[in-house]
């Protein structure tokens, strides 16, 4: 009786299988990636416009002024900031970590958080976003207050919020202030970050937030950040 031999792949076969894959997997992991990118975008953007609404309601609570950015207590052993309250140790390290001027609106610190983005940024939990410092938060330390939400001229083009970050060591490090150019803190803490698919997102003053590629002030050397106007149109009063 003869035996019916059964068939199988030869090796030339499988190497063009194998390559087939190669080939679609190659082509479609972008797609994928960009398209979990894109969700994230949408998640952070609900973030940004979030935090924009907790700063309008704050304002209106505080007799039309807006959150002041940050100030710290007489013996600088407290921060408290926009997003986040802190706690500092005398070498410099955090003791505690606690709800920011914000925090009662969002009622949620995660919040502050982007989804797509993962960094410390002086002791925060929670990193993603920068509030403007420049103009409309002030800055105590230089002897800038906090704007009045009258003193806005173009609410409708002044950015409040914006996924930010800054250059440290060859990779981009949390941020939780938005610096406009003329700002000598912009360079070294306060650009915008570009991360989502070369967007970022921009909540303003009139409580409106998109997501812009209108990339400004661009260094080769740091392609992922930059500023949201050349001048600070986009960050003024004016």
């Amino acid at each position: 009786m003869s035996r019916a031999r059964q068939r199988g792949f030869t090796l030339i076969e499988l190497l063009v299988v194998i390559a087939i894959i190669a080939i679609l997997a190659a082509i479609l992991f972008p797609v994928f990636a960009r398209a979990r990118e894109k969700a994230r975008q949408t998640n952070c953007l609900s973030n940004t416009k979030q935090i924009g609404l907790a700063w309008m309601m704050y304002a209106q609570d505080y007799d039309e002024m807006a959150c002041v950015s940050y100030y710290f207590s007489p013996d600088f052993s407290w921060e408290y900031a926009w997003d986040v309250t802190l706690q500092w140790n005398p070498d410099f390290t955090v003791r505690g970590v606690h709800d920011g001027l914000l925090t009662a609106y969002t009622r949620n610190g995660q919040i502050n958080q982007c989804p797509s983005f993962r960094g410390q940024a002086w002791g925060r939990p929670h990193t993603g976003y920068g509030y403007n410092a420049s103009y409309i938060g002030g800055d105590p330390i230089a002897g800038q207050q906090p704007a009045s939400l009258a003193a806005i001229q173009d609410p409708v083009g002044t950015a409040v919020f914006a996924d930010a970050g800054f250059y440290s060591g060859g990779a981009v490090a949390g941020t939780n202030y938005l610096r406009a150019p003329s700002d000598p803190s912009y360079a070294w803490g306060g650009a915008a970050h570009f991360r989502h698919n070369g967007a970022a997102n921009v909540a303003y003053a009139d409580g409106h937030a998109k997501a812009t590629t209108k990339k400004c002030r661009y260094v080769a050397s740091q392609p992922e950040t930059g500023a949201l106007s050349e001048d600070d149109s986009a960050y003024d009063l004016n």
